[in-house]
């Protein structure tokens, strides 16, 4: 039988010069701010917002971004080995990063945003998850450049080998390449959220847009996780893994606030 399958052998660093490399992950995570701003830059002129308002925000989300996807990985994941290595904790160009503490990380600070500048907390999460889900697809293209979080073995025609993965052998088994169907995932749910938001005329119902963000961006990963290989070993004895059951709260969450907004119920 002939098995067909993708062989991703590409390599992770645009170029190098001496000790210093400059990586396709780091491409994509850095462009995913930069076009993030020129999408909220429409946004903003639409609704005749002051620019500077967007400056500020953008500032707050890539600290809050950078802080909660560091920690998130730290204490959801390795919470052992950090806590008795905590300054391992600030070392982030060792790799680490998790997109649960990612979004709880910009949820802080749009509160904090929101509460300094006197605007309505819902009303910048409803334009913020919009680039967001955008940053997301650029961010597992990254990972997929990186030959990283890749899913259990398959036979399907599309399977992907991962010739670098040296950290496990297996990888050189076809497997389905998760990132491409996270990130292509969350690049139809930015269409989608991109769609309404002009659709309601820059006006959807105040939590709508991120109440859909949560439900469907987490949704995908709760349902994906089922072929993906675990992050971690303590994750192979669980049920449902980590990625999972933080997945929970945040759809239940998003399930919450599409209901109230239909209601027009929020005032915050």
């Amino acid at each position: 039988m002939i098995m067909l399958y993708i062989n991703w052998n590409v390599n992770p660093e645009i170029f190098r010069i001496g000790g210093f490399a400059v990586r396709w992950y780091g491409l994509l995570f850095a462009s995913s701010f930069f076009f993030g701003y020129l999408i909220l830059y429409k946004v903003f002129k639409k609704e005749n917002i002051s620019i500077k308002y967007l400056d500020e925000l953008t500032t707050y989300m890539i600290i809050g971004t950078i802080v909660g996807a560091r920690l998130g990985h730290c204490f959801f994941y390795e919470p052992q080995y950090y806590l008795q290595h905590p300054w391992k904790i600030l070392m982030i160009w060792e790799g680490g990063l998790a997109s649960h503490g990612a979004a709880i990380g910009i949820i802080v600070t749009i509160l904090i945003f929101s509460y300094v500048k006197k605007l309505t907390f819902l009303w910048v999460m409803d334009r913020v998850v919009i680039v967001v889900a955008l940053s997301g697809f650029l961010i597992r293209m990254g990972n997929l450049m990186n030959s990283e979080i890749f899913g259990i073995p398959t036979s399907l025609p599309w399977g992907f080998r991962f010739p670098r993965a040296t950290d496990i052998p297996e990888a050189i088994v076809p497997r389905h390449p998760t990132q491409l169907y996270e990130g292509l995932s969350y690049l139809i749910i930015f269409l989608l959220l991109w769609w309404l938001y002009y659709k309601k005329e820059g006006k959807p119902p105040r939590g709508l847009l991120f109440g859909l963000f949560l439900i469907l961006v987490f949704g995908v990963r709760f349902l994906i996780e089922f072929i993906k290989e675990p992050q971690e070993g303590f994750e192979k004895s669980m049920i449902l893994n980590m990625g999972q059951l933080l997945s929970i709260p945040l759809i239940i969450t998003g399930a919450i606030l599409v209901y109230l907004a239909k209601k027009k119920s929020f005032k915050l």
